[in-house]
Protein backbone atom coordinates (compact mmCIF):
# COMPACT_ATOMS: atom_id res chain seq x y z
CA UNK A 1 0.00 0.00 0.00
CA UNK A 2 1.35 3.46 -0.83
CA UNK A 3 2.00 5.90 1.99
CA UNK A 4 -0.82 8.40 2.40
CA UNK A 5 0.57 11.92 2.71
CA UNK A 6 -0.95 13.88 5.57
CA UNK A 7 -0.10 17.56 6.13
CA UNK A 8 0.95 18.68 9.58
CA UNK A 9 -1.85 19.58 12.03
CA UNK A 10 -2.93 23.18 12.49
CA UNK A 11 -3.85 24.77 15.82
CA UNK A 12 -5.91 27.82 14.84
CA UNK A 13 -6.91 28.72 18.42
CA UNK A 14 -3.33 29.38 19.52
CA UNK A 15 -1.72 32.80 19.37
CA UNK A 16 0.87 33.02 16.61
CA UNK A 17 3.65 33.95 19.04
CA UNK A 18 2.83 31.17 21.51
CA UNK A 19 6.21 29.53 22.27
CA UNK A 20 4.65 26.10 22.28
CA UNK A 21 3.19 26.59 18.81
CA UNK A 22 6.38 28.08 17.39
CA UNK A 23 8.44 25.33 18.97
CA UNK A 24 6.18 22.70 17.41
CA UNK A 25 6.40 24.42 14.02
CA UNK A 26 10.19 24.60 14.28
CA UNK A 27 10.44 20.91 15.14
CA UNK A 28 8.12 19.87 12.33
CA UNK A 29 5.10 18.87 14.42
CA UNK A 30 2.66 21.69 13.67
CA UNK A 31 1.60 23.97 10.84
CA UNK A 32 0.79 27.67 10.87
CA UNK A 33 -2.56 28.88 9.63
CA UNK A 34 -2.60 31.87 7.24
CA UNK A 35 -3.93 34.01 10.08
CA UNK A 36 -1.00 33.01 12.28
CA UNK A 37 1.46 33.62 9.46
CA UNK A 38 0.00 37.10 8.97
CA UNK A 39 0.30 37.86 12.68
CA UNK A 40 3.94 36.79 12.67
CA UNK A 41 4.74 38.86 9.59
CA UNK A 42 3.13 42.02 10.90
CA UNK A 43 3.60 41.93 14.68
CA UNK A 44 6.14 39.38 15.91
CA UNK A 45 9.46 40.75 17.19
CA UNK A 46 12.20 40.38 14.61
CA UNK A 47 14.41 38.39 16.97
CA UNK A 48 11.54 35.95 17.61
CA UNK A 49 11.10 35.35 13.90
CA UNK A 50 14.82 34.84 13.44
CA UNK A 51 15.07 32.47 16.40
CA UNK A 52 12.34 30.10 15.27
CA UNK A 53 13.07 30.31 11.55
CA UNK A 54 16.67 29.43 12.32
CA UNK A 55 15.54 26.56 14.58
CA UNK A 56 13.35 25.21 11.77
CA UNK A 57 16.23 25.48 9.31
CA UNK A 58 18.56 23.63 11.69
CA UNK A 59 15.95 20.92 12.19
CA UNK A 60 15.96 20.27 8.43
CA UNK A 61 19.57 21.03 7.49
CA UNK A 62 21.61 20.55 10.65
CA UNK A 63 23.93 22.99 12.39
CA UNK A 64 27.00 22.92 10.19
CA UNK A 65 26.61 23.09 6.39
CA UNK A 66 25.12 25.86 4.27
CA UNK A 67 25.26 25.60 0.51
CA UNK A 68 25.66 27.42 -2.79
CA UNK A 69 25.70 26.46 -6.46
CA UNK A 70 27.93 27.43 -9.36
CA UNK A 71 25.65 28.22 -12.26
CA UNK A 72 24.93 31.00 -14.70
CA UNK A 73 21.79 33.03 -15.26
CA UNK A 74 21.30 33.34 -19.02
CA UNK A 75 18.57 35.55 -20.47
CA UNK A 76 18.34 34.35 -24.06
CA UNK A 77 16.02 37.11 -25.27
CA UNK A 78 14.63 40.37 -23.93
CA UNK A 79 11.78 40.56 -26.44
CA UNK A 80 8.53 40.09 -24.55
CA UNK A 81 4.78 40.45 -25.08
CA UNK A 82 3.99 41.07 -21.40
CA UNK A 83 3.58 44.59 -20.03
CA UNK A 84 4.92 44.23 -16.50
CA UNK A 85 5.32 47.68 -14.97
CA UNK A 86 7.99 46.43 -12.55
CA UNK A 87 10.35 45.37 -15.36
CA UNK A 88 13.18 47.40 -16.90
CA UNK A 89 14.49 44.45 -18.94
CA UNK A 90 11.85 43.80 -21.64
CA UNK A 91 11.85 45.17 -25.16
CA UNK A 92 9.09 45.05 -27.76
CA UNK A 93 11.46 43.99 -30.53
CA UNK A 94 12.02 47.10 -32.61
CA UNK A 95 14.43 48.87 -30.22
CA UNK A 96 18.14 49.10 -30.95
CA UNK A 97 18.96 47.00 -27.89
CA UNK A 98 16.36 44.25 -28.41
CA UNK A 99 18.09 40.90 -28.78
CA UNK A 100 17.81 37.15 -29.11
CA UNK A 101 21.10 35.36 -28.55
CA UNK A 102 22.46 33.06 -31.24
CA UNK A 103 23.11 29.44 -30.28
CA UNK A 104 26.87 29.91 -30.39
CA UNK A 105 26.66 32.86 -28.01
CA UNK A 106 24.66 30.75 -25.60
CA UNK A 107 27.12 27.86 -25.87
CA UNK A 108 29.99 30.24 -25.14
CA UNK A 109 28.27 31.46 -21.98
CA UNK A 110 27.72 27.89 -20.83
CA UNK A 111 31.35 27.01 -21.57
CA UNK A 112 32.48 29.92 -19.40
CA UNK A 113 30.29 28.60 -16.60
CA UNK A 114 31.60 25.04 -17.02
CA UNK A 115 35.17 26.36 -16.96
CA UNK A 116 34.74 27.53 -13.35
CA UNK A 117 33.07 24.31 -12.20
CA UNK A 118 29.49 25.19 -13.01
CA UNK A 119 26.89 22.43 -12.86
CA UNK A 120 23.77 24.27 -13.97
CA UNK A 121 22.43 27.08 -16.13
CA UNK A 122 19.35 29.08 -15.28
CA UNK A 123 17.96 30.02 -18.68
CA UNK A 124 14.96 32.33 -18.93
CA UNK A 125 13.86 35.03 -21.32
CA UNK A 126 11.08 37.25 -22.44
CA UNK A 127 7.96 35.80 -24.02
CA UNK A 128 9.15 36.14 -27.59
CA UNK A 129 6.48 35.28 -30.22
CA UNK A 130 9.10 35.02 -32.98
CA UNK A 131 10.72 31.86 -31.60
CA UNK A 132 9.38 28.49 -32.73
CA UNK A 133 9.17 25.27 -30.76
CA UNK A 134 11.94 23.84 -32.94
CA UNK A 135 14.16 26.79 -31.97
CA UNK A 136 13.86 25.76 -28.32
CA UNK A 137 14.20 22.03 -28.99
CA UNK A 138 17.29 22.50 -31.14
CA UNK A 139 18.82 24.75 -28.50
CA UNK A 140 18.20 22.24 -25.71
CA UNK A 141 19.55 19.36 -27.77
CA UNK A 142 22.64 21.39 -28.61
CA UNK A 143 23.30 22.21 -24.97
CA UNK A 144 22.81 18.62 -23.85
CA UNK A 145 25.17 17.29 -26.53
CA UNK A 146 27.92 19.77 -25.67
CA UNK A 147 27.45 19.94 -21.88
CA UNK A 148 25.90 16.68 -20.68
CA UNK A 149 27.00 17.36 -17.08
CA UNK A 150 25.20 20.73 -16.88
CA UNK A 151 21.59 20.74 -15.66
CA UNK A 152 19.31 22.93 -17.76
CA UNK A 153 17.11 24.80 -15.27
CA UNK A 154 15.04 26.60 -17.86
CA UNK A 155 12.02 28.73 -18.70
CA UNK A 156 9.26 29.64 -16.23
CA UNK A 157 5.49 29.24 -15.91
CA UNK A 158 4.71 32.47 -17.83
CA UNK A 159 7.00 31.29 -20.64
CA UNK A 160 5.31 27.88 -20.66
CA UNK A 161 1.88 29.50 -20.88
CA UNK A 162 3.04 31.53 -23.86
CA UNK A 163 4.49 28.37 -25.42
CA UNK A 164 0.96 26.95 -25.21
CA UNK A 165 -0.43 30.10 -26.84
CA UNK A 166 2.26 30.26 -29.53
CA UNK A 167 2.49 26.54 -30.39
CA UNK A 168 -1.17 25.45 -29.93
CA UNK A 169 -0.42 21.96 -28.52
CA UNK A 170 -3.09 19.24 -28.22
CA UNK A 171 -4.93 18.66 -24.96
CA UNK A 172 -8.34 19.04 -23.36
CA UNK A 173 -7.13 21.13 -20.40
CA UNK A 174 -4.38 23.64 -19.76
CA UNK A 175 -2.45 21.05 -17.73
CA UNK A 176 -2.66 18.60 -20.65
CA UNK A 177 -1.35 21.21 -23.07
CA UNK A 178 1.45 22.29 -20.79
CA UNK A 179 2.42 18.68 -20.16
CA UNK A 180 2.65 18.07 -23.93
CA UNK A 181 5.07 20.99 -24.30
CA UNK A 182 7.06 19.97 -21.22
CA UNK A 183 7.47 16.43 -22.50
CA UNK A 184 9.01 17.79 -25.71
CA UNK A 185 11.32 20.11 -23.76
CA UNK A 186 12.27 17.42 -21.26
CA UNK A 187 13.08 14.91 -23.99
CA UNK A 188 15.32 17.54 -25.60
CA UNK A 189 17.29 18.07 -22.41
CA UNK A 190 15.44 20.38 -20.04
CA UNK A 191 16.10 19.21 -16.50
CA UNK A 192 14.06 21.37 -14.13
CA UNK A 193 11.77 24.38 -14.06
CA UNK A 194 12.56 27.64 -12.20
CA UNK A 195 9.94 29.62 -10.36
CA UNK A 196 10.22 32.85 -12.31
CA UNK A 197 7.16 35.03 -12.81
CA UNK A 198 5.67 34.23 -9.42
CA UNK A 199 5.53 37.91 -8.39
CA UNK A 200 2.40 38.13 -6.20
CA UNK A 201 -0.49 35.74 -6.84
CA UNK A 202 -3.41 37.88 -5.53
CA UNK A 203 -5.42 38.82 -8.65
CA UNK A 204 -5.83 42.50 -7.77
CA UNK A 205 -2.08 42.96 -7.53
CA UNK A 206 -1.09 40.62 -10.34
CA UNK A 207 -3.36 42.18 -12.95
CA UNK A 208 -2.08 45.63 -12.01
CA UNK A 209 1.66 45.00 -12.16
CA UNK A 210 1.88 42.15 -14.68
CA UNK A 211 -0.40 42.78 -17.64
CA UNK A 212 -0.08 40.00 -20.18
CA UNK A 213 1.45 37.57 -17.71
CA UNK A 214 -0.32 34.37 -16.66
CA UNK A 215 -2.56 34.41 -13.60
CA UNK A 216 -2.10 32.51 -10.34
CA UNK A 217 -4.01 29.38 -11.38
CA UNK A 218 -2.11 29.04 -14.65
CA UNK A 219 1.24 29.51 -12.87
CA UNK A 220 0.40 26.82 -10.31
CA UNK A 221 -0.98 24.42 -12.93
CA UNK A 222 2.20 24.68 -15.00
CA UNK A 223 4.18 23.63 -11.95
CA UNK A 224 1.75 20.81 -11.22
CA UNK A 225 2.15 19.56 -14.79
CA UNK A 226 5.93 19.58 -14.33
CA UNK A 227 5.61 17.73 -11.03
CA UNK A 228 3.46 15.09 -12.69
CA UNK A 229 6.40 14.33 -15.00
CA UNK A 230 8.79 13.90 -12.08
CA UNK A 231 10.39 17.32 -12.58
CA UNK A 232 11.67 19.39 -9.69
CA UNK A 233 10.86 23.08 -9.58
CA UNK A 234 11.32 26.15 -7.43
CA UNK A 235 8.84 28.80 -6.31
CA UNK A 236 9.29 32.54 -6.01
CA UNK A 237 7.71 35.75 -4.73
CA UNK A 238 8.55 39.37 -5.55
CA UNK A 239 7.12 41.78 -2.99
CA UNK A 240 7.58 45.29 -1.63
CA UNK A 241 5.51 47.28 -4.14
CA UNK A 242 1.72 47.72 -4.14
CA UNK A 243 0.79 44.50 -2.33
CA UNK A 244 -0.46 44.23 1.24
CA UNK A 245 1.10 42.02 3.89
CA UNK A 246 -1.80 39.57 3.62
CA UNK A 247 -0.98 39.12 -0.07
CA UNK A 248 2.46 37.75 0.83
CA UNK A 249 0.94 35.21 3.20
CA UNK A 250 -1.73 34.24 0.65
CA UNK A 251 1.06 33.65 -1.87
CA UNK A 252 2.96 31.38 0.50
CA UNK A 253 -0.21 29.51 1.45
CA UNK A 254 -1.01 28.80 -2.21
CA UNK A 255 2.48 27.39 -2.76
CA UNK A 256 2.15 25.23 0.35
CA UNK A 257 -1.25 23.93 -0.73
CA UNK A 258 -0.02 22.90 -4.19
CA UNK A 259 3.10 21.35 -2.69
CA UNK A 260 0.82 19.23 -0.50
CA UNK A 261 -1.07 18.24 -3.63
CA UNK A 262 2.08 17.34 -5.56
CA UNK A 263 3.46 15.24 -2.70
CA UNK A 264 0.11 13.52 -2.20
CA UNK A 265 -0.37 12.80 -5.91
CA UNK A 266 3.19 12.06 -7.03
CA UNK A 267 5.49 11.83 -4.04
CA UNK A 268 4.66 8.20 -3.25
CA UNK A 269 5.50 6.96 -6.72
CA UNK A 270 1.83 6.43 -7.52
CA UNK A 271 1.27 7.83 -11.02
CA UNK A 272 -2.17 9.18 -12.02
CA UNK A 273 -4.06 6.89 -14.38
CA UNK A 274 -4.02 9.43 -17.21
CA UNK A 275 -0.22 9.50 -17.17
CA UNK A 276 0.31 5.81 -16.45
CA UNK A 277 -1.85 4.82 -19.43
CA UNK A 278 -0.02 7.07 -21.88
CA UNK A 279 2.84 5.11 -23.51
CA UNK A 280 4.45 8.27 -24.87
CA UNK A 281 5.19 9.60 -21.38
CA UNK A 282 8.29 8.32 -19.65
CA UNK A 283 7.26 7.50 -16.09
CA UNK A 284 9.17 9.39 -13.38
CA UNK A 285 11.19 7.43 -10.85
CA UNK A 286 10.20 9.86 -8.10
CA UNK A 287 7.45 12.38 -7.84
CA UNK A 288 8.22 15.96 -8.73
CA UNK A 289 7.69 18.84 -6.32
CA UNK A 290 9.03 22.24 -5.26
CA UNK A 291 12.59 21.96 -3.98
CA UNK A 292 13.02 25.55 -2.89
CA UNK A 293 11.38 28.91 -2.30
CA UNK A 294 13.06 32.22 -3.13
CA UNK A 295 11.67 35.66 -2.39
CA UNK A 296 13.06 39.13 -2.87
CA UNK A 297 11.99 42.78 -2.69
CA UNK A 298 11.07 44.74 -5.79
CA UNK A 299 13.88 46.85 -7.25
CA UNK A 300 12.38 50.15 -8.48
CA UNK A 301 15.00 51.91 -10.58
CA UNK A 302 14.23 52.44 -14.29
CA UNK A 303 10.73 50.92 -13.93
CA UNK A 304 7.27 52.43 -14.38
CA UNK A 305 6.14 50.95 -11.07
CA UNK A 306 9.07 52.60 -9.31
CA UNK A 307 7.75 56.06 -10.21
CA UNK A 308 4.68 55.77 -8.00
CA UNK A 309 4.49 58.04 -4.94
CA UNK A 310 5.99 56.36 -1.89
CA UNK A 311 3.66 55.65 0.99
CA UNK A 312 2.87 57.59 3.07
CA UNK A 313 2.35 60.75 1.05
CA UNK A 314 1.51 64.05 2.75
CA UNK A 315 -2.15 63.43 1.95
CA UNK A 316 -2.01 59.96 3.51
CA UNK A 317 -0.48 61.42 6.68
CA UNK A 318 -2.93 64.32 6.89
CA UNK A 319 -5.90 61.99 6.59
CA UNK A 320 -4.39 59.14 8.62
CA UNK A 321 -4.92 56.74 5.72
CA UNK A 322 -3.61 53.17 5.75
CA UNK A 323 -1.54 51.70 2.94
CA UNK A 324 -4.05 50.87 0.18
CA UNK A 325 -2.49 47.47 -0.48
CA UNK A 326 -3.34 46.45 3.08
CA UNK A 327 -6.93 47.60 2.63
CA UNK A 328 -7.34 45.47 -0.49
CA UNK A 329 -5.28 42.43 0.58
CA UNK A 330 -7.17 39.40 1.89
CA UNK A 331 -5.69 36.15 3.15
CA UNK A 332 -7.79 34.22 0.63
CA UNK A 333 -6.73 36.47 -2.26
CA UNK A 334 -10.25 37.83 -2.80
CA UNK A 335 -9.44 41.54 -2.50
CA UNK A 336 -10.51 43.82 -5.35
CA UNK A 337 -9.09 47.11 -6.51
CA UNK A 338 -12.33 49.03 -5.82
CA UNK A 339 -11.83 48.54 -2.06
CA UNK A 340 -9.53 51.58 -2.03
CA UNK A 341 -9.37 54.20 -4.78
CA UNK A 342 -5.66 54.70 -4.06
CA UNK A 343 -4.83 51.05 -4.76
CA UNK A 344 -2.00 50.70 -7.24
CA UNK A 345 -1.09 54.37 -6.77
CA UNK A 346 1.16 54.04 -3.75
CA UNK A 347 4.46 52.20 -3.42
CA UNK A 348 5.72 50.64 -0.19
CA UNK A 349 9.24 49.39 -0.71
CA UNK A 350 10.69 46.64 1.45
CA UNK A 351 14.09 47.16 3.07
CA UNK A 352 16.37 44.81 4.96
CA UNK A 353 14.09 44.36 7.98
CA UNK A 354 11.05 43.52 5.87
CA UNK A 355 13.17 41.17 3.81
CA UNK A 356 14.35 39.25 6.87
CA UNK A 357 10.83 39.16 8.34
CA UNK A 358 9.32 37.85 5.12
CA UNK A 359 12.00 35.22 4.65
CA UNK A 360 11.65 34.01 8.24
CA UNK A 361 7.88 33.68 7.86
CA UNK A 362 8.35 31.76 4.60
CA UNK A 363 10.55 29.24 6.41
CA UNK A 364 7.90 28.78 9.10
CA UNK A 365 4.89 28.77 6.76
CA UNK A 366 6.36 26.53 4.07
CA UNK A 367 6.87 23.46 6.24
CA UNK A 368 6.76 21.16 3.20
CA UNK A 369 9.51 22.92 1.21
CA UNK A 370 13.07 21.89 1.94
CA UNK A 371 15.12 24.91 0.90
CA UNK A 372 14.77 28.62 1.51
CA UNK A 373 17.23 30.69 -0.51
CA UNK A 374 18.95 33.89 0.55
CA UNK A 375 18.56 36.78 -1.89
CA UNK A 376 21.92 38.52 -1.73
CA UNK A 377 21.44 39.48 -5.40
CA UNK A 378 18.90 42.13 -4.40
CA UNK A 379 19.82 42.75 -0.75
CA UNK A 380 23.59 42.73 -0.99
CA UNK A 381 26.08 40.18 0.34
CA UNK A 382 25.95 41.10 4.01
CA UNK A 383 22.16 41.08 4.39
CA UNK A 384 22.27 37.87 2.38
CA UNK A 385 24.68 36.54 4.99
CA UNK A 386 22.40 37.60 7.86
CA UNK A 387 19.58 35.74 6.09
CA UNK A 388 21.37 32.51 7.02
CA UNK A 389 20.21 33.25 10.58
CA UNK A 390 16.63 33.86 9.42
CA UNK A 391 15.76 30.52 7.88
CA UNK A 392 17.85 30.38 4.70
CA UNK A 393 20.02 27.33 4.15
CA UNK A 394 21.34 28.26 0.72
CA UNK A 395 23.24 31.31 -0.56
CA UNK A 396 22.20 30.74 -4.14
CA UNK A 397 24.53 31.11 -7.08
CA UNK A 398 27.90 32.46 -7.99
CA UNK A 399 26.60 35.40 -10.01
CA UNK A 400 28.49 35.37 -13.28
CA UNK A 401 25.69 37.21 -15.04
CA UNK A 402 22.29 38.69 -14.17
CA UNK A 403 20.33 40.94 -16.50
CA UNK A 404 16.80 41.41 -15.15
CA UNK A 405 17.32 42.68 -11.61
CA UNK A 406 20.39 44.65 -12.67
CA UNK A 407 18.29 46.44 -15.29
CA UNK A 408 16.23 47.74 -12.38
CA UNK A 409 19.26 49.25 -10.70
CA UNK A 410 20.71 46.52 -8.47
CA UNK A 411 23.90 44.77 -9.48
CA UNK A 412 25.87 42.62 -7.06
CA UNK A 413 28.35 40.06 -8.28
CA UNK A 414 30.10 37.49 -6.09
CA UNK A 415 32.53 34.73 -6.96
CA UNK A 416 32.96 31.39 -5.23
CA UNK A 417 35.60 32.61 -2.79
CA UNK A 418 33.39 35.45 -1.53
CA UNK A 419 30.36 33.21 -1.18
CA UNK A 420 32.38 30.71 0.81
CA UNK A 421 33.76 33.45 3.02
CA UNK A 422 30.28 34.83 3.74
CA UNK A 423 29.01 31.38 4.72
CA UNK A 424 32.06 30.58 6.85
CA UNK A 425 31.98 33.95 8.64
CA UNK A 426 28.33 33.32 9.47
CA UNK A 427 29.45 30.25 11.40
CA UNK A 428 28.86 27.49 8.85
CA UNK A 429 30.84 25.19 6.61
CA UNK A 430 30.40 26.24 2.96
CA UNK A 431 29.46 23.47 0.54
CA UNK A 432 28.94 23.43 -3.20
CA UNK A 433 25.69 21.68 -4.15
CA UNK A 434 23.99 20.57 -7.33
CA UNK A 435 20.57 21.38 -8.79
CA UNK A 436 18.84 18.94 -6.41
CA UNK A 437 20.54 20.47 -3.36
CA UNK A 438 22.78 17.45 -2.91
CA UNK A 439 26.26 18.38 -1.68
CA UNK A 440 29.05 17.96 -4.25
CA UNK A 441 31.90 19.05 -1.99
CA UNK A 442 32.41 20.68 1.38
CA UNK A 443 35.14 23.25 1.96
CA UNK A 444 36.82 22.36 5.24
CA UNK A 445 40.48 22.27 4.20
CA UNK A 446 43.16 24.81 3.40
CA UNK A 447 42.37 24.46 -0.32
CA UNK A 448 38.90 25.99 0.16
CA UNK A 449 38.26 28.86 -2.29
CA UNK A 450 38.05 31.49 0.44
CA UNK A 451 41.02 30.20 2.41
CA UNK A 452 43.22 30.40 -0.69
CA UNK A 453 42.76 34.17 -0.84
CA UNK A 454 45.73 35.81 0.84
CA UNK A 455 44.78 39.47 0.42
CA UNK A 456 41.08 40.29 0.45
CA UNK A 457 41.77 43.96 -0.16
CA UNK A 458 43.09 43.01 -3.61
CA UNK A 459 40.39 40.42 -4.35
CA UNK A 460 37.87 41.69 -6.86
CA UNK A 461 35.08 39.69 -8.44
CA UNK A 462 35.10 39.80 -12.22
CA UNK A 463 31.72 39.68 -13.88
CA UNK A 464 30.55 38.59 -17.28
CA UNK A 465 27.66 40.96 -17.69
CA UNK A 466 27.50 42.15 -21.27
CA UNK A 467 23.77 42.21 -22.00
CA UNK A 468 22.99 43.58 -18.55
CA UNK A 469 25.32 46.54 -18.95
CA UNK A 470 23.76 47.39 -22.31
CA UNK A 471 20.29 47.11 -20.83
CA UNK A 472 21.07 49.29 -17.84
CA UNK A 473 22.66 52.02 -19.97
CA UNK A 474 19.74 51.99 -22.40
CA UNK A 475 17.24 52.11 -19.53
CA UNK A 476 19.03 55.07 -17.99
CA UNK A 477 18.99 56.92 -21.31
CA UNK A 478 15.31 56.15 -21.80
CA UNK A 479 14.35 57.32 -18.31
CA UNK A 480 16.45 60.47 -18.71
CA UNK A 481 14.80 61.37 -22.01
CA UNK A 482 11.27 60.85 -20.67
CA UNK A 483 11.91 62.97 -17.60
Amino acid sequence: MPTIYSPLPEHPNLDATDPGLLGAVASGHARLTPEQGFELLTNAPLHTLGRYADARCRELHGHHIRSYIIDRNINYTNICTAKCIFCAFKRKGDEHDAYTLEYEELYQKIQECADIGGTQILMQGGMNPNLTLDWYLNLLNGIRERFPHVNIHAFSPPELIEFVNFFDPPGATLIDKVRWVLIKLKEAGMGSLPGGGGEIFAPAVRTKIGMGKCDMNAWLEVMYAAHSLGMFTSASMMYGHIEGYADRVHHMHAIRHWQDKAIADFGTGEIPTQIASDPTIKKPETGGHYLGFHSWPFQPDHTSLGRLPHYPTESDLENNLPFPGDVVAQLDGSGTKDMDERFGRRLRLAGATQYLRTQAVSRLMLDNIYTIGSSWVTMGPHIGQVALQFGANDMGSVMMEENVVSSAGTTYCLDEAVLCRLIRNAGYLPAQRDSKYDVIKTHAGADSPDLLVKDWSAHRTKRLHIEGEKQELAAQLTIGDSD
